[in-house]
C-alpha cells in the first residue's frame, strides 16, 4: 500500500513536471516567433523613411504601403502566438 501511494504521488510529481516544461517551451517557442516580425518590422520601417528622405513628395504613398507591410508582418508574431498557445494544453 505504501509503494503504491509512492508511485502515485511520483507519477503526480511527474505529470506536472512535464506540464511545466511544456509552458516553458511554448515561452521559449514565441519569443523566438517574435524575433523575425520584430527585425522585419525594423527593415519595412527602416527603408520606408530612406524612400521618404530621397522622395518627400512621394511620402503619403510610401506611408501607406510601410503600414501594409508592418500589419502583415505582425500577423505573422499572431500566428505565432496562436500556434504556441495551442500547443500549451
Amino acid at each position: 500500500m505504501l509503494l503504491l501511494s509512492i508511485l502515485a504521488e511520483s507519477f503526480t510529481e511527474a505529470g506536472e513536471f512535464l506540464e511545466g516544461l511544456k509552458a516553458i517551451g511554448a515561452g521559449l517557442g514565441y519569443g523566438l516567433a517574435a524575433i523575425g516580425p520584430g527585425i522585419g518590422i525594423g527593415i519595412v520601417v527602416g527603408n520606408a523613411i530612406t524612400a521618404m528622405a530621397r522622395q518627400p513628395e512621394s511620402a503619403g504613398m510610401v506611408r501607406t504601403t510601410m503600414f501594409l507591410g508592418i500589419a502583415f508582418t505582425e500577423a505573422l508574431a499572431l500566428i505565432g502566438f496562436v500556434v504556441f498557445i495551442l500547443l500549451l494544453p
